[in-house]
């Protein structure tokens, strides 16, 4: 039996040759930040598992290192660790809280409990501006997260910066080895993004390369050169990932790419129809109606993480059939077909893919964790290493219309995460007609471009209401919008209270079985974006 082959990355591959910044992840909830912040600053990263070796790094071209925060505390038993020989001073360093313990530990320095825990915003007194905090003030503000602390610093090094209550806040080789206490990767630091700047320019010599236009060169290259003379098949979902994942494939590859549109029966209202109108006149689109195979299938299936592999499942076997009656019989002996789907950054990271080691899956993505073990294509996912917003900058660089650009983001599953529980027709023309009010209302209200993502949720919870003089007993519909950068975190967004009433009332009207709605107010950690 064949075994699936390993989902690749074109960005992977192309860092190879471009200088790339190495995060090394210790489990901190932040790791995702401190990579977006690299991005932001125009320079490659990767998230690595703090295990890494240093062969591994020079394979990739690492011109730096960043060791991020982490729970643990350095001291403990099986606590993670780094090999010595990514901090001896071969390539610059940067150590965050739980990495800047790591590095004084492994150098030979000493690292103890402070007794009680300090969390927030601290004023950081800085002796020392050379380096990394060239061009900040003597005194800023920063964010706090430990409970440890540097007790005795490795040979060679010095303090360069100090709190109230801590007094070595940042510490340096006085070459370009630093550690920090504090967090400036999150907002909570003002001018933590000029310290990782500082970092990456002065330290590193980054030259600010990473771009769109850089990035849609590389990867067109790295797709030729993956695909070869092989016809390619891509999964198109009329969402802004899939759109640019094809129209980066097809750049490369020109006609020997079959975008295939998949209708599952769990789409959005007029979804379907959207997307054949919108893509037809652009690609080579092919759509299949696959509604009753996916929900035969799903029929019975209660667990959030059975329907995404189900879906996963079924979704690759729909590509099978269409690449073997679509792509020419003359494929490459011993070659097997290209599939195109459009993974993002943060699908991989929340599948726990082999980024991370110390964080945990949150849950399984249908196109990273879902796929099946035994595929007949091949998986190429160019859009891999791309957080949402660079997908978009991408995508303007490819010139594909804002109005797909901005459409808000649907999960593969499509409403099958958004229906609690078991799955049915029924249950899913009631959802599509409660988010199409929702969505509507939100355009017309000029709030759908302000928030990041939003839709509406079927809950599982009926209650008893009363329309006109007759008692209901209806189901319960949750709406949901938040507002992110990168979709790693989210808070709830303040919808105003008339809009809210609007469409609340429009729902309980327009909808028949529900009599309920409420707004989801929780941000993301602790829930997630999606309710399943």
């Amino acid at each position: 039996m064949k075994e699936r082959a390993a989902t690749t990355g074109t960005a992977d591959r192309a860092a190879t040759a471009r200088p790339t910044i190495a995060i090394l992840d210790y489990g901190s909830q932040y790791t995702q930040l401190i990579a977006r912040r690299v991005r932001e600053s125009r320079v490659y990263c990767e998230i690595f598992p703090h295990d890494v070796t240093p062969d591994e790094l020079r394979e990739r071209n690492v011109v730096g290192v960043i060791l991020s925060g982490g729970p643990s505390s350095v001291y403990e038993p099986n606590a993670p660790s780094v090999d010595r020989r990514v901090v001896d001073g071969r390539l610059p360093v940067l150590g965050i809280c739980y990495g800047m313990h790591l590095m004084a530990q492994v150098l030979g320095g000493e690292v103890a409990p402070e007794g009680t825990r300090e969390y927030g915003p601290a004023m950081v007194e800085i002796g020392d501006h050379g380096g990394l905090f060239e061009g900040l003030a003597p005194s800023e503000r920063a964010w706090m997260s430990h409970g440890d602390t540097v007790r005795r610093l490795p040979a060679g090094f010095h303090g360069i910066a100090r709190t109230e209550r801590v007094p070595v806040a940042a510490m340096t080789d006085g070459r370009a080895r630093f550690g920090v206490q504090f967090h400036p990767e999150v907002m909570h630091t003002p001018r933590g993004a000029e310290v990782l700047r500082n970092f990456l320019y002065r330290v590193c010599g980054a030259t600010g390369d990473w771009t769109p236009a850089a990035f849609v060169e590389e990867a067109i290259a790295e797709l030729r050169r993956e695909i070869g003379e092989r016809h390619a098949i891509c999964a198109l979902s009329g969402g802004v990932d899939s759109a640019v994942a094809a129209a980066l494939v097809a750049r490369a590859i020109g006609d020997r790419l079959t975008c295939v549109f998949i209708d599952t029966g769990l789409l959005r209202e007029n979804e379907a129809e959207q997307v054949v109108a919108t893509f037809g006149p652009r690609l080579r689109l092919v759509a299949v109606d696959a509604a009753d195979r996916f929900l035969v299938r799903l029929a019975g299936v209660n667990d959030p993480e059975q329907k995404r592999s189900v879906i996963g499942e079924e979704f690759v076997r729909c590509f099978e059939e269409e690449a073997a009656a679509r792509l020419p019989a003359a494929t490459i002996a011993g070659q097997k077909p290209v599939l195109v789907q459009g993974t993002i950054y943060p699908d991989v990271i929340e599948s726990r893919s082999r980024e991370s080691k110390t964080s945990a899956r949150i849950k399984t993505h249908h196109n990273v964790g879902g796929l099946p073990e035994v595929m007949a294509l091949d998986v190429v996912e160019p859009l891999r290493r791309l957080f949402k917003d660079e997908v978009r900058r991408v995508g303007a660089e490819l010139g594909i219309p804002e109005d797909i650009l901005w459409r808000h983001p649907s999960p593969g599953p499509g409403l099958a995460v958004r229906v609690v529980g078991e799955i049915d027709r029924e249950k899913l023309d009631i959802l599509r007609r409660a988010d199409a009010i929702y969505l509507e209302e939100l355009r017309a209200a000029d709030w759908y471009r302000k928030v990041a993502q939003a839709f509406a949720v079927l809950t599982s919870v009926r209650s008893v209401g009363v329309q006109g003089d007759f008692r209901t007993y209806g189901y319960l519909v949750a709406l949901r919008a938040v507002t992110t950068e990168d979709f790693m975190t989210a808070d709830w967004a303040r919808l105003p209270y008339d809009l809210l009433e609007r469409i609340s009332s429009r729902i309980v009207n327009e909808v028949p079985s529900v009599n309920r709605v409420v707004y989801d107010v929780s941000s993301k950690p602790p829930a997630t974006i999606e309710w399943e």
